[in-house]
């Protein structure tokens, strides 16, 4: 129901939680209706309840004020332990459920109780968020369920709750209460299931539950305190949380008759096709399924979050599990926040990993403490995280897309020029696992997976162009290197528990593949299990697996191959340049695109049947042209002053240690002139054309390329390029000089993430000034001269900076956020292009967008107890 911020409190010198109402909840509750209704909790005092400091309205948002509780939540210790000692497990729900008749005793039901709203001080249980979800479904009367909006969580919702009945008294409390106890000591709550409305389908209708069935050691008191407090009628639980104490500590208390888990699956198994609708009927949000005891695999959907939506990248996966099944992470949007979020089993919404802002390709660590991702704001990285957010730590510079697998011994496998390597999780020198080996017509080796046992990884394979066409399975020993094919076309494999290797086919098929773990050979034939998954053109699939058997999944709706330019005003309205016209962006350099001085023509690269050449399109409405037909990849044009021709980069398809930067007429009249023979991947001119300023290329194996620096040279007079601005531990590029020559706009990473910084041109050295505060790449001077553009990495933002200038010294003036690049357009990766042009007027930006791509997918599929999918129909 809303965002916590840990807060300082000046007046009283202390930390506080901070919370802030969620907009769209706020605006259906109203300032004055949820301000009177949370009063009646600020009177609440009881050491097992966690007291309200303040409540108020700020700038339209509602917020409530609450404790900084250092410690964690019952749910942290339950998803550490499993299982609490029986002791422990008692003494908490006691003294939770004296709070709870104390507040009850007051008129103040709380509605949800769940172990994440149960904090441990210092072992102590203290219940928070105490009465405001009574205050907002109060407040908010019947418009809440118009919305959509549900308060409660699945698992711990008593049967009133589940039917939707609005008027719920302190049995709602004490049922949410005996699921608390419940899972503590068995580790599950009593009710779970593939889906909400399975939960909820079992919660109204299912048998009543036995913690001695599951657990011996459990007294028969306690057992029967629990079955009491989850009767199906009000009426049958205990009068008030106090009773329930008291019978927690009574050794004689029985109830009822215990039943057998056998019997109670049976009870579930008999519910009718017709009631299950009416649930599903009843159930608002989906929520991530608990596992359940191995039965039939089963499919559903689940929405992310609210105001969530998927990555829309061209290269790297989005979604990833943890091994147990627990949680699931991916890379995308929430209100247009970029950045990893992470899902927790049971909970209704994601929350955002700090220290991942903007980071893609996530990969839980065998523990699941951990996230792995590509940091792509600055140079590519790959980088970890705490997976609850914290301060990342750099594993490994100029690594490339093509995908990363963490092992047991946490070592990381992943793809750096067309090699694989092999670094410590914690960082360090990164040593060669396997080069492609060009005889056999290897070209590249990507979307690693290490195996058990930590002795080999499975692999794509490229023979030819990096494209699905010429991807095969492979398994590489991570002792010696040596690569043995495995003869079957596919990519992304990763190894199912069942005893298979699933990888994705072109088509968007997954398919299972039998396989031996300990001979590390193929055993069977290939086997599609499921379909319409999204496929990337260079091999990453958006599927991933647990070692519990959970599978996630992301639709081919995620993405398009196709793109479309479109012009987009300062205020974010966007429209295209030929309606129906479309290109295949390159994927592999990032693609990229430049206006002409006057605005009359778009030069880009497009990537068909593996090659990348540079083509042309006259504005509005005029045909594209192809300019370049050579072997060569040709990529990253820049228009000369003049706009009579266009200078690019260019290397061979089969190899990635060497490349030059050409020249040719955009009219297509003469041959490619070659302008500078040298590992580099961007060249553009000063307005005057003497001189040329370039960025290295750092796509090879080398140790050398993990420095990216800006370099130049004055064609004519100089006979190499000599580094402008250069760092020995930092990344600079991202080059552009202002229109009158005189200053040059790069992005660095020296001040932490990547940021804008200004200097003179060509005396680099004879000052400098840092442009963005919160991030910034892809710097592009207006034509007005008192401007300069460029993106927030983290929050897609397009900026402008408004300047001035007296002599050779720089000034800013003001940053205005002019609009958020929505999550169907292209974004460059990590700076090294640009995702943008700007029209003559200043006012109009040249973008691309998928085309067909109206909305970025927003939720998953899952697929439960696939391992038993896989047995039924894959061979095993």
């Amino acid at each position: 129901m809303a965002t916590v911020y840990l807060a300082a409190d000046l007046k009283h010198h202390r930390k506080v939680a901070l919370k802030v109402l969620k907009p769209e909840l706020a605006a259906v509750v109203g300032a004055e209706r949820f301000l009177a209704e949370i009063t009646v909790t600020a009177n609440l005092q009881h050491p097992n309840i966690l007291p309200l400091y303040d409540s108020g309205t700020a700038d339209s948002f509602l917020f409530y004020v609450m404790p900084y509780v250092e410690g964690e939540s019952l749910r942290d210790r339950l998803d550490r332990e499993h299982q609490l000692p029986v002791d422990d497990a008692v003494r908490i729900a006691t003294n939770l459920a004296e709070a709870l008749d104390y507040a009850h005793r007051h008129g103040v039901i709380h509605r949800d109780i769940k172990p994440a709203n149960v904090l441990l001080l210092d072992g102590k249980p203290v219940i928070s968020d105490f009465g405001i979800a009574l205050a907002v479904g109060t407040a908010g009367g019947g418009r809440l369920t118009e919305t959509g909006l549900s308060l409660g969580t699945p698992h711990y919702m008593s049967p009133e709750q589940a039917t939707g009945d609005a008027h719920v008294g302190p049995a709602t409390d004490i049922y949410a209460l005996g699921c608390v106890l419940y899972e503590m000591l068995v580790g599950e709550p009593p009710y779970v299931g593939s889906s909400a409305q399975a939960v909820l389908g079992k919660i109204i209708q299912g048998a009543p539950v036995s913690t001695t069935e599951m657990r011996k050691s459990v007294p028969q008191n306690v057992d029967a305190a629990i079955r009491k407090a989850l009767e199906k009628v009000p009426a049958d639980r205990f009068r008030g949380a106090g009773d329930f104490a008291k019978a927690l500590g009574d050794g004689g208390f029985r109830h009822g008759e215990a039943v057998t888990l056998a019997a109670a699956r049976g009870y579930w198994n008999r519910l009718t096709v017709g009631f299950a609708a009416l649930v599903a009927a009843a159930v608002a949000v989906a929520v991530w399924p608990r596992s359940e005891p191995v039965g039939p695999a089963s499919i559903f959907e689940v929405t992310l979050s609210d105001g969530a939506a998927f990555a829309n990248t061209t290269t790297t996966p989005v979604v990833a599990i943890s091994r147990d099944g627990s949680r699931f992470a991916f890379n995308g949007t929430v209100r247009g926040v970029a950045g990893i979020y992470v899902r927790d089993v049971g909970e209704l919404t994601v929350r955002q990993v700090r220290g991942a802002e903007g980071g893609s390709m996530p990969k839980f660590s065998p523990d699941g403490s951990s996230i792995l991702f590509l940091d792509q704001t600055s140079g590519v990285r790959l980088r970890r995280v705490p997976s609850n957010g914290g301060a990342a730590v750099t594993v490994a510079d100029s690594v490339n897309v093509l995908g990363a697998s963490l092992g047991d011994d946490d070592q990381v496998v992943f793809s750096r020029g067309r090699a694989l390597w092999r670094v410590s999780a914690e960082g360090g020198s990164p040593s060669l696992v396997a080069q492609p080996d060009s005889a056999r017509g290897h070209l590249a080796y990507g979307w690693p997976h290490v195996l058990p046992g930590r002795k080999a990884a499975l692999i794509t394979l490229f023979k030819g162009a990096i494209s699905l066409d010429n991807a095969e399975l492979g398994v590489v020993s991570l002792a010696d290197g040596e690569v043995t094919e495995l003869g079957v076309p596919g990519t992304n494999p990763v190894y199912a528990q069942s005893g298979h290797v699933l990888f994705a086919g072109a088509d968007g098929t997954i398919n299972a593949l039998p396989f031996s773990l300990r001979r590390l050979r193929v055993t069977g034939a290939a086997v599609p299990v499921l379909e319409g998954v999204y496929v990337r053109p260079e091999g990453a699939a958006d599927f991933a697996l647990s070692e519990t058997g959970t599978l996630i999944y992301a639709s081919g709706s995620v993405g398009a191959a196709e793109a479309e330019f479109v012009w987009v005003t300062r205020s974010g309205e966007a429209s295209p340049v030929s309606a129906g016209e479309t290109f295949t962006p390159a994927l592999t350099p990032t693609p990229s695109w430049r206006l002409s001085p006057d605005g009359s023509r778009i030069a880009f690269d497009q990537g068909r049947d593996g090659d990348v050449d540079i083509w042309t399109k006259e504005v509005p409405d005029g045909p594209m042209s192809r300019l370049t037909f050579s072997e060569r990849w040709e990529y990253r044009p820049n228009w000369t002053p003049d706009g009579l021709s266009i200078t690019f980069a260019a290397r061979p398809r089969v190899t990635t240690d060497s490349s030059m930067v050409l020249t040719q007429r955009a009219d297509g009249t003469a041959q490619a002139e070659l302008t500078y023979n040298g590992l580099m991947a961007e060249g553009l001119w000063s307005p005057d054309r003497r001189w040329l300023v370039l960025r290295p290329a750092a796509f090879t194996g080398s140790e050398d390329a993990r420095i990216r620096d800006i370099m130049a040279l004055r064609p004519g007079v100089d006979s190499v390029a000599t580094p402008l601005i250069a760092t020995a531990q930092f990344v600079e590029q991202g080059p552009a000089i202002s229109g009158d020559g005189r200053w040059l706009a790069y992005s660095s990473d020296e001040a932490g993430g990547s940021q804008i910084f200004v200097r003179p041109f060509p005396n680099v050295n004879d000052g400098k000034w840092q442009i963005s505060t919160d991030g910034g790449i892809e710097p592009v001077w207006a034509h007005n001269n008192r401007e300069l553009f460029f993106v927030n990495p983290s929050t897609r933002e397009v900026e402008a900076a408004e300047f001035t200038t007296t002599g050779n010294t720089f000034r800013r003036e003001r940053i205005t956020k002019m609009f958020t690049i929505p999550t169907t357009f292209l974004l460059a990766t990590g700076g090294n292009s640009r995702s943008y042009g700007v029209a003559p007027d200043d006012e109009r930006f040249l973008m691309a967008r998928r085309y067909g791509a109206e909305d970025a997918a927003s939720s998953v599929i899952v697929v439960q107890n696939f391992f038993e999918k896989l047995r039924a129909g894959a061979g095993k």
